[in-house]
Parts: C-alpha cells; structure tokens; sequence
C-alpha cells in the first residue's frame, strides 16, 4: 500500500473548531485513498485567512511528504486555483500529488493555475500603484521600502562538489530537526527510541533506508553543528 499525506483547508477558526466543511473533506480523501490503495498516515488542517498568502500546514505537509515519500493528497483543490501562494509552493514542492476533486490534475494544470493567479495579481498590483501614483500626486506622504538584501552566492571552484552535498544534508536535516525536537518533548530522548519513532512514522534516512542508532547520532550532531552556528 501506497503512503498518503492529507491536506484540508477551512477558511475561519470557527469552520476549524466546528469541523465544518473539515469533515467532508476528510471523508472524501478517506474514500479516495481507499479505492487508490493509499495509507494516509498524517492530516494537516490549514486555518486560512483571506489576508495571508502564507501556507505554514501546507509547508509542513509537503515537508513530511518528502521525508516519507508519500504522495500528497488534496481535499479541494479547485477552491484553492487562484491562490497564486498556493499553487506556486506546490508546483516547486517537487511533491506527488493528487487532488480529490481534480484526480486529473498534474504539475503542468497547477503550473498554468499559477500563471493565471500570478497575472491577476499583477494586475491588482498595478492598480494598486496606479492609485498610489495619484494619490502622491494629491500631495499625500508615502513611505519607502526596505531594501531588499543581497543573495549569497554559492561556492564555485575547488571543493563545490562536496559543498553542495553539506548544504544537501543540511537542509535535510533542517527539515528533520522539528520531527526529532517533537519527539524528544514527547520523552523520546534514546538514540535507539528515535530511531524507532523515525521508522513507525515512515520517515527515511537521506539515503532512504531505516534509521538505525548510529545514523540518528549521525543527525543529532549535524544538527548541534548547525545550532553552533545560529542556524
């Protein structure tokens, strides 16, 4: 059997709280996952307001599907089609993942969803500055913006290659480091009952195996190396 991540999303914390919407939503990934032979193993509930274009239980999704391997299963996609955050953070997720109300959907739909949200953004933008403009000219005060701060660039020369394999097992283990802090709050603190929670929750190695106490030690100390470092 295949594994699953499921992702649901309510408009208002009333809607959270009440389970309404929330509830059919669920029931319909359930079902889908029953005839498409998937285990779910994780739900994430996103709490959206129409305000913010950040998608935190999104990125925790998509975060664990990549960990796990697991595809990523969406309640409602077609009430999510013009957020451009969305569908932007979904298309470069690089994730597999299936939509309950468009099964059809691939990659590709999501990518031109996203062109289309991105241009009607565009557009409000512009309005938004076309009104900004005028509104200067009436002689009302209009603040700066910050600047924007420079990239880093990547090393090049000798060493690269090696580099860019830290910088990979960096960022996994980045992306391991709130897993392993949960557990340990739970009162897993054992190299070996780590590695056992790590495996029951299907999480793989970086080299996509089973965690084993010396590879757990092995992430235990990249990630005091990189809290050495204020990272």
């Amino acid at each position: 059997m295949s594994l699953a991540v499921a992702y649901y999303r309510v408009s208002t914390a009333a809607q959270g709280r009440s389970g309404l919407g929330l509830e059919a939503q669920q029931e319909a990934v359930r079902q889908f996952a029953a005839v498409r032979g998937f285990e779910v193993i994780k739900e994430f509930v996103e709490v959206e307001s129409g305000k913010r274009n950040d998608r935190p239980r999104l990125s925790e999704a998509l975060n664990m599907a990549e960990l796990t391997g697991a595809t990523l299963l969406i309640a409602r996609l077609d009430r999510l089609s013009r957020n451009a955050a969305f569908l932007l953070t979904l298309k470069d997720s690089g994730v597999n993942f299936l939509a309950v109300d468009m099964p059809e959907a691939s990659h590709l739909t999501v990518g031109v969803l996203a062109l289309v949200a991105q241009q009607e953004r565009e557009a409000i933008s512009k309005r938004t500055k076309a009104a900004l403009a005028a509104a200067k000219a009436r002689g009302k005060r209009l603040g700066n913006p910050n600047g924007a701060a420079a990239l880093r660039r990547a090393a090049k020369g000798n060493g690269a290659a090696t580099q860019a394999l830290r910088q990979e097992a960096d960022a996994r283990a980045m992306k391991l480091r709130p897993t392993v802090e949960a557990y340990r709050r739970a009162g897993i603190t054992s190299l070996g009952g780590l590695a056992a929670a790590l495996n029951e929750a299907h999480v793989k190695t970086p080299r996509g195996g089973r965690w084993a106490s010396q590879s757990v030690a092995n992430l235990l100390r990249r990630l005091e190396a990189l809290k050495a470092q204020g990272i």
